[in-house]
């Protein structure tokens, strides 16, 4: 979907082996590959307009560990059955805080994108039963987090690879790395 180069370094850092493939390669070809876990990158534009990723998506987060960031996070929470809608002026800047509502703590994030995820009133995902919030915009409110409640995957909308920038979520590697490394030693 298009990726930064400190996401790789990152990953690398992590010491995962990377295999990068375009944005329209199938379920059946990524698979063939035998990955361990599947990175979802950033990218631009309307996560609608990304032709095929929903069922694409949804194919390989029930067979592998999924992390997805920014437009890899609306695409998982798209292939999940949320919707996603323009903002009214986006979120970008490297000062953006964030609720982890799973470690209750609020981090400092960097964004730079134009779309979110539908949020109900009452903090649930609209069309996605199996998603539940993870992390929450403290300026708007609105989604910036993601978990399958039964499947290992999860992901976020802001970058957590920013550099320069604020450093506060790069644990999120870490965990990408745990939830793999947990699913191939079942």
């Amino acid at each position: 979907f298009g990726i930064k180069r400190n996401i790789l370094r990152m990953l690398f850092e992590e010491g995962f082996d990377v295999t990068v493939v375009p944005a329209d390669t199938s379920a059946d070809a990524i698979l063939a590959e035998e990955p361990d876990a599947i990175f979802l990158s950033n990218g631009p534009g309307d996560p609608a307009g990304v032709r095929g990723a929903q069922e694409t998506v949804r194919r390989l987060a029930e067979s592998k560990p999924v992390f997805g960031i920014c437009l890899g996070h609306q695409l998982i929470s798209r292939a999940f059955g949320a919707r996603t809608y323009k903002l009214p002026f986006g979120h970008h800047g490297g000062n953006h805080p964030v609720r982890n509502l799973d470690r209750d703590i609020v981090e400092i994030t960097s964004q730079n994108h134009g779309f979110a995820v539908e949020l109900d009133e009452d903090g649930s995902i609209p069309g996605a039963p199996d998603l539940r919030l993870t992390h929450v915009n403290l300026y708007d409110g609105t989604v910036e987090g993601v978990a399958h409640r039964s499947l290992p995957v999860f992901s976020v909308q802001y970058h957590p690879e920013a550099a320069p920038g604020p450093h506060d979520s790069r644990y999120l590697f870490d965990d990408f790395l745990a939830m793999m490394e947990n699913r191939s030693g079942e």
